[in-house]
């Protein structure tokens, strides 16, 4: 049992590494932690790694010390495409949002995921004033780029989790295929 256990915490190490000291990333992720790090987000992760596809999460693949917006805007703009998993709280993600507007501004294919939630959901809500009226503007145009892109959805209720991943997986296969052409 502790072999075992010792494998596991190896193979886990192993897929931490990709995308270190700002290597290029394959797919970048783009989640609201609080709704997905540990359920879709984190299994998505792992199984692109599988794949061999090189996939940059922020729990992931950053460690203590590091400059978060750093090296969140150093991976998307490295990156060759992106998944933005919006749930049903991204939008009230300050980091969210403005990942999903650098995304958009660079131009990177994304491929939208609505996980528990439909693209008619989602809107910037400044109720708070958290946002200026140029940061506003800027997330609005963003979300309404990505909810105007093709995706998938997912409910978790009543979805096939497994199912699921392998689509998902094999369209961001086909969005890197076509992002080398």
């Amino acid at each position: 049992m502790v072999e075992f256990k010792r494998r596991q915490r190896k193979k886990k190490v192993e897929t931490r590494n990709y995308c270190k000291n700002r290597e290029p990333c394959d797919v970048f992720i783009n989640h609201r932690g609080s709704d997905t790090k540990k359920n879709i987000a984190g299994l998505l992760y792992d199984h692109l790694s599988r794949l061999g596809i090189k996939p940059f999460m922020d729990s992931r693949n950053m460690k203590p010390g590091d400059k978060l917006s750093d090296e969140i805007d150093a991976a998307i703009r490295n990156c060759k495409v992106a998944v933005a998993l919006l749930s049903r709280n991204y939008c009230e993600s300050r980091h969210c949002l403005r990942e999903l507007a650098l995304l958009m501004e660079s131009n990177k294919k994304v491929l939208p995921i609505f996980w528990d939630v439909s693209p008619s959901e989602l809107w910037v809500n400044n109720n708070g004033c958290q946002f200026s009226d140029e940061e506003l503007r800027r997330f609005e145009r963003a979300l309404e780029q990505v909810k105007d892109t093709v995706g998938l959805t997912f409910d978790s209720s009543k979805g096939d989790w497994s199912e699921f991943l392998e689509v998902a997986s094999k369209e961001v296969k086909n969005l890197l295929e076509v992002d080398q052409d």
